[in-house]
């Protein structure tokens, strides 16, 4: 297992109080993903753990690119990924978002 950790600049309104929402299932094959917010104001956390070692090049360029589609200042997001594409990445990151700001 490999731990990727990145935080990036989000200038963007804050991400509204909700309840914490996972998205996937990890035994899928694919990944899940909790999105939460109480980061940092002004920035994006994001945490991986990742069966495939070796690709923190390739995450940082998904989690930059998703960032900056979705720049909620304070927002905490964890990713548990057992292999999964980096188009799967995104999807999984945009649905566990939009499911997030539809929370009360």
């Amino acid at each position: 297992m490999e731990r990727l950790s990145f935080e990036f600049a989000c200038p963007g309104e804050p991400a509204p109080p909700a309840a914490p929402v996972v998205v996937g299932v990890v035994a899928s094959g694919n990944l899940e993903v909790l999105v939460e917010g109480g980061g940092p104001p002004g920035r994006c956390r994001l945490v991986v753990e990742t069966s495939a070692r070796g690709f923190g090049e390739i995450w940082e360029a998904v989690l930059r690119d998703f960032s900056g589609r979705h720049p909620l200042s304070g927002l905490s997001v964890s990713v548990n990924d057992a292999g999964a594409t980096p188009a799967v990445v995104s999807l999984r990151l945009d649905q566990a978002v939009e499911e997030y700001l539809r929370r009360p």
